[in-house]
């Protein structure tokens, strides 16, 4: 299983901060968000590689960051999607395309945002899509329909099947939301190959897991605990207020 972290966005919520540097690499007391995240993956045997796709602007910073942490197990490689604006930028989706064409992926694959810091494992979603033999996208209960009303939102059976998912749905019809970390299983790479042109949306790393719903049996895994988003200036400070210690 290949971990493929997007990581190619331009933070523009985040100001100055982001305007040069890339927000998976800012500092959570002396770790970064990606190198927390990171340091949970490597541990998981199923995982061969991590593949970190950036944009044009920010490859040569995660680049000299490899090779100043260089404390993981598993090889990194950095992917440049060749875009150097936000107004330019491929989307979340067609930044996983790229890559998986550019590398020839046809392996399992780990598909995370750089931008979260969490507080489970990964191993426990690699085991549960393992047990599914599926696809998997992952859950947590949202009480906020306001929230919801900004999210990826899924139906579940009772054995967790998905039978449903809505981006940003005025209604929502359950209180599952959706979290950007998602398993594609090698039987699925042919549909997630030809989503885009298919229909798929290309921004949101949720429009794939909306279209894989609707074409290929996925589980959900309902998160075994919490995690922290952080999609603004002030997140990122309570952040490292809360958990940079």
């Amino acid at each position: 299983m290949k971990n493929i972290v997007i990581a190619a966005g331009y933070a523009t919520r985040l100001g100055e901060l982001t305007k040069n540097f890339p927000k998976p690499l800012l500092k959570i007391g002396e770790n970064t968000i990606l190198g927390r995240m990171l340091d949970d993956i490597d541990k998981i045997p199923e995982i061969t590689e991590h593949i970190i796709i950036s944009n044009h602007r920010f490859a040569p910073i995660f680049e000299r960051w490899q090779k100043e942490e260089g404390r993981w197990q598993k090889p990194i490689t950095i992917v440049d999607d060749g875009t150097e604006t936000n107004e330019t930028r491929l989307g979340a989706v067609c930044d996983l395309l790229f890559a998986m064409d550019k590398l020839s992926i046809d392996d399992d694959m780990l598909v995370v945002a750089a931008d979260n810091l969490l507080f489970f494992s990964f191993q426990e979603f690699v085991d549960f899509a393992k047990e599914k033999g599926t696809s998997c996208i992952m859950c947590h209960e949202q009480p906020s329909i306001e929230k919801l009303q900004r999210t990826g939102v899924v139906e579940l059976d009772e054995n967790n099947k998905v039978l449903g998912m809505e981006e940003k749905p005025q209604v929502p019809k359950s209180h599952w939301a959706v979290p950007p970390f998602y398993i594609y299983l090698k039987k699925d790479l042919d549909l997630v190959r030809h989503s885009v042109e298919n229909g798929c949306g290309k921004d949101a790393p949720g429009n794939l897991a909306h279209y894989m719903v609707e074409h290929t049996t996925m589980h959900a895994w309902p998160m075994s605990a919490g995690r922290f988003d952080i999609g603004s200036l002030d997140t990122y400070y309570e952040a490292v207020e809360k958990y940079g210690k």
